[in-house]
């Protein structure tokens, strides 16, 4: 139903993630795998990611997922601390965080993990442990967070309650400032505001994103690009197996303004280590938007937050804590 969506280009990375999708068989992913590939033209080099959760992986799993075509693992460490771990709901030890990771690397070059930092728990010794295991590791990428604390969850709850220490904004931005100078200092690339990579590990999936390239999610809550309109399906497990067995697509579109694309691609940009080019801008949305961006960054530079290289515009590490206020002060 969908294989029209992207008007026949190629494939050139393929992502399994945005669930738990290790809890899947392998016979379940390789179906997958075969059912892409039948319907797609998929490139021969694509970057094939999947998200496993620390506790899913096994050496089965490991060599069933690299036969498949799987050769970029995603992990979710989250922390390396058994009590932080425990704070945050996560059904997973530090020894599973440590051994099963070590483990992927045996079977896989090309790993990410995500690290969370600024919760109630992580002091800033405990955070460069948790930095420095990764550099000692020679993890080619970090995608890095700060906690974050989603309504009717749990976590949120126990907040309310007072059963569990609130997040603190000033110490998330002090410990993030702290992860860009450690990242720096071991040569990663901080190439997005969350994301830092070995030379040659950039996220080629992510980064399709953040260049505007098209994109088609499948299953529920899964988003789509064509480059006039944003789509998304619904969330609801049976809604959408019903609906699909309907024949239908349970989505929702969205069709794109000028202004719309203008204030993603800033958004989006801005994010970038490149930055926003007024080039592109003035190419796409004219050179009265391009003065009017240009003017409105000027107290950016002025307070250090922004810097100028030729056409570009782009985030110093006190920008970065501020990319999204920024970004929507230039729309």
């Amino acid at each position: 139903m969908q294989k029209n969506y992207l008007n026949n280009e190629e494939i050139e990375t393929i992502y399994f993630g945005g669930g738990t999708p290790s809890l899947l068989s392998i016979e379940d992913c390789q179906l997958l795998m075969e059912t892409i590939q039948d319907q797609f033209s998929v490139v021969a080099d694509a970057e094939i990611t999947l998200e496993a959760n620390p506790d899913d992986i096994t050496i089965e799993k490991l060599q069933g997922w690299k036969k498949m075509g799987i050769n970029r693992l995603s992990i979710g460490i989250q922390s390396f601390a058994d009590e932080e771990l425990q704070w945050m709901n996560r059904a997973h030890t530090s020894q599973e965080a440590i051994g099963n990771l070590q483990l992927a690397m045996t079977e896989f070059e090309n790993i990410t993990i995500d690290l969370i930092y600024g919760s109630p728990l992580l002091s800033d010794e405990m955070w460069y442990r948790h930095v420095h295991k990764a550099i000692e590791y020679k993890i080619p990428h970090l995608s890095c967070y700060a906690l974050t604390v989603e309504e009717k969850t749990p976590l949120h709850k126990h907040i309310k309650l007072q059963q569990k220490l609130p997040v603190d904004g000033d110490k998330q931005a002090h410990q993030f400032l702290l992860l860009m100078q450690w990242l720096r200092d071991a040569g990663y690339e901080h190439y997005e505001v969350s994301n830092f990579a070995l030379p040659g590990y950039r996220s080629l999936h992510n980064s399709s994103y953040w260049k505007g390239k098209h994109y088609l999610g499948l299953g529920p809550s899964a988003h789509s690009f064509n480059g006039k309109e944003r789509q998304w399906n619904v969330a609801n497990n049976q809604a959408y197996i019903t609906a699909i067995g309907l024949g239908n697509i349970p989505s929702e579109k969205e069709m794109l303004t000028d202004e719309n694309r203008l204030n993603e691609y800033i958004m989006i940009s801005l994010r970038t280590m490149e930055g926003l080019d007024m080039n592109e801008v003035g190419k796409k949305w004219g050179h009265e938007k391009r003065a009017s961006i240009e003017n409105e960054i000027q107290k950016y530079l002025l307070s250090e937050k922004v810097i100028k290289n030729e056409t570009h515009y782009s985030l110093t590490d006190e920008g970065m804590l501020q990319a999204d206020g920024i970004a929507a002060d230039l729309f």
